[in-house]
């Protein structure tokens, strides 16, 4: 059975949680479609949040 994948939306949010969690600057956001970048710098966003109130390992 084949997986599906994730839309491209949801993979920007993920990748941008990913990279806020790691610490990363916003800037070095990949992508350049409006409102894909959107969704990255919301994840990224939501990261920075959950590393201030201490939610993560790192």
């Amino acid at each position: 059975m084949k997986r599906q994948k994730r839309d491209k939306l949801s993979r920007a949010h993920s990748k941008g949680y990913q990279a806020g969690i790691a610490g990363r600057s916003k800037e070095i956001c990949p992508f350049q479609a409006s409102e894909v970048r959107s969704e990255w710098l919301g994840g990224w966003r939501e990261a920075i949040g959950d590393r201030s109130l201490g939610l993560t390992s790192k």
